[in-house]
């Protein structure tokens, strides 16, 4: 008997007919514990669960996969128990990030905002924007996430330039950016979070984008310097269109609430209807692999 334990009934609904062999735990991660959660072998917890994980682990003595249903490791990789294989859900939520980025990115270009709020006031106010056609968008993050920008800004006539840890062909290295920064009208971020991606976009960084560019980051709060984009957004030298930030979420009073230059989105990019059936489609196919002893999908670290 493979015992898997799912957040919640609408985890369970989304999950549909089990493999033969299979019975379903529910357990969002807060109080009592199931009888049965001890005999837990493969784990989906909430997504963004990242409280008390070494409590939970103990609560599951033979877990051996935790699959996520989201694509962010980083505050769970360092804590994974020995023996435990730790399995994100790429690839599932990159379209409808990819293109909330692209939303963000035509909004700011066309002036949204300021027709939204000329709408709210009662007036007709004609500025002039910009469109896409032969704009260079740099992309940090060559993973799914970044070529399914890329691929959804091609159509606009933009030139998307990919870039990645070291280069490859058809993707530039990091070591690149601050030749290629200068030349970039966008840069989106999508990298994951890691020590090293950690306050990658800070002020020596945007120091080198050109007047009037635009940076949209998609990726976590703490790959940008939210002091160092405060003080561009502020002088009007740049614009940026953030889904996300540090802090998370943003607190009443903050000065990114009232910065100029700026579309603030609450980490919405991955909330779309379709977010879960796709999510539990994973699930479901990695819980099939793990009953009949295949390799799994989207291994970050660990092994059973």
């Amino acid at each position: 008997m493979t015992v898997v334990c799912l957040p919640d009934d609408n985890a369970v609904r989304l999950l549909g007919d089990l493999p033969d062999g299979v019975e379903v735990v529910v357990w969002d991660g807060t109080g009592d514990t199931p009888a049965k959660l001890v005999e837990t072998t493969f784990w989906v917890p909430q997504i963004e669960d990242s409280e008390d994980l070494p409590g939970k682990f103990a609560a599951m003595p033979h877990l051996r996969v935790m699959q996520l249903t989201g694509a962010g490791v980083e505050d769970i990789v360092d804590q994974l128990p020995e023996g435990v294989t730790l399995c994100n859900a790429r690839g599932v939520h990159g379209s409808s990030v990819a293109e909330l980025a692209l939303a963000l990115i035509l909004a700011s270009q066309r002036r949204l905002p300021h027709f939204l709020a000329a709408q709210a006031e009662g007036r007709w106010d004609l500025v002039e924007g910009d469109d896409l056609v032969d704009k260079r968008v740099v992309i940090l993050g060559a993973g799914d996430l970044g070529e399914q920008t890329a691929r959804r800004l091609r159509p606009f006539d933009a030139e998307p330039v990919l870039v990645a840890s070291s280069a490859r062909d058809g993707i530039h290295g990091i070591d690149e950016l601050p030749t290629l920064l200068p030349d970039a009208d966008v840069v989106v971020v999508t990298l994951p979070l890691t020590p090293e991606t950690t306050g990658l976009v800070d002020a020596a960084f945007l120091a080198r984008m050109a007047d009037g560019a635009l940076l949209v980051n998609v990726a976590r709060g703490k790959v940008v310097d939210t002091d160092a984009v405060l003080a561009e957004l502020t002088t009007g030298r740049l614009r940026a269109a953030l889904d996300v930030v540090e802090p998370e979420p943003l607190p009443a009073g903050h000065p990114l609430w009232t910065a100029p230059n700026l579309i603030l989105t609450p980490h919405a990019a991955g909330h779309v209807k379709a977010a879960g059936p796709r999510a539990f489609a994973l699930v479901a196919d990695q819980l099939r692999r793990f009953v009949a002893g295949e390799e799994l999908a989207n291994v970050i670290s660990g092994g059973y």
